[in-house]
């Protein structure tokens, strides 16, 4: 008896664990490390935009200064260099005074021109990247079985100086323009409302699009960009969204203010599923460019930060703005 329970329960692991192999090869991803680092991300938002808001604006702008560093990597293997000290203090000065300034708008707007120049000064300088950089540059080109560039390690630059700073100008846009309007809303009239809109519907929708791509997922999308994307999962993706974005208004406004603006929230679903999927798309065309797998590692199952806030980051300045013109 014993015998045959011991048989029956290995039978049980090894099914379990077929199961899971398949769950994550489909969906590209540790399913386990995406959802207990998924956990943690949630509980950390909300307990720093339900108690202390100026929490979330620096956690932000921390995860932003992560996420340009993995980004410096990522282009350092194509030979590619950014200004990277230079960008983080652009980031800061474009995302803290967005929140901590009266004049919110103004101070987005000022604080990301005076980086582009900022930026673009520093990016057309020649420099080498550090021991540091390298040997990370050299681990992701080895795990990815590419070739070094040759000035990588202090050869001949393979790019002219213009590629540099428009590289420099993107990364910029990317994670100092985009993280400000992730900022913005929490300005507004529903603070907490609209933080969790910003955070949590791409999420949502990229929670849909992982299982119903997964599930059902039978027609590629774009094949060639992200053979792993289906149509059926850009309906998961909406159909989440759009029900994200209902329980968030449910849970946070008055009664009478959300039989007014449900259909506004049923828009926002529909458009975060969409531009979601697109900033999806966009990150995956960079990784497909540079030939890499993942842009860092430093969130367990999902890859880079990037790779985690890319439909967020797509996603804010369409909920922003949408939430400014229906007076929310």
């Amino acid at each position: 008896m014993t015998g045959n329970h011991s048989s029956n329960r290995h039978r049980r692991d090894e099914t379990h664990d077929e199961t899971m192999e398949r769950i994550n090869e489909r969906a590209g991803r540790n399913m386990a490390q995406a959802v207990l680092t998924g956990t943690i991300l949630v509980v950390l938002v909300v307990a720093c935009v339900v108690f202390v808001r100026e929490i979330f604006v620096f956690l932000v702008l921390a995860f932003m200064i992560l996420a340009t560093w993995e980004l410096r990597v990522d282009f350092a293997t194509a030979g590619i260099r950014i200004p990277v000290v230079v960008l983080w203090l652009c980031e800061a000065m474009t995302i803290l005074p967005t929140y901590f300034y009266s004049h919110h708008v103004e101070a987005l707007s000022i604080g990301f021109l005076c980086s582009v120049v900022l930026v673009t000064l520093c990016a057309s300088f020649q420099f080498r990247p550090r021991a540091k950089v390298s040997n990370a540059v050299l681990e992701k080109l080895s795990d990815a079985g590419l070739d070094t560039p040759s000035d990588i390690l202090g050869g001949q630059v393979v790019h002219d100086r213009m590629t540099h700073v428009a590289v420099s100008l993107f990364s910029l846009m990317y994670l100092g323009l985009l993280p400000g309007f992730l900022v913005l809303p929490l300005t507004m009239g529903h603070p907490v409302a609209h933080a969790f809109m910003i955070c949590f519907i791409p999420a949502l929708g990229d929670i849909g699009g992982l299982f119903f791509g997964a599930a059902f997922g039978r027609h590629k999308l774009s094949p060639r960009i992200s053979p792993k994307k289906s149509w059926e999962g850009m309906f998961g993706s909406i159909l989440l969204g759009i029900v994200g974005a209902l329980c968030i208004g449910l849970g946070t406004y008055p009664l009478d203010e959300f039989a007014r603006v449900w259909s506004i929230l049923v828009m926002m679903g529909v458009m975060v599923g969409l531009t979601g999927l697109f900033g999806d798309l966009s990150a995956s065309m960079i990784k497909r460019d540079l030939g890499i797998k993942d842009m860092g590692h430093l969130l367990k199952g999902h890859g880079g930060i990037i790779d985690r806030a890319d439909s967020i980051l797509m996603s804010a300045p369409f909920i922003t703005g949408l939430l400014a013109v229906a007076g929310l």
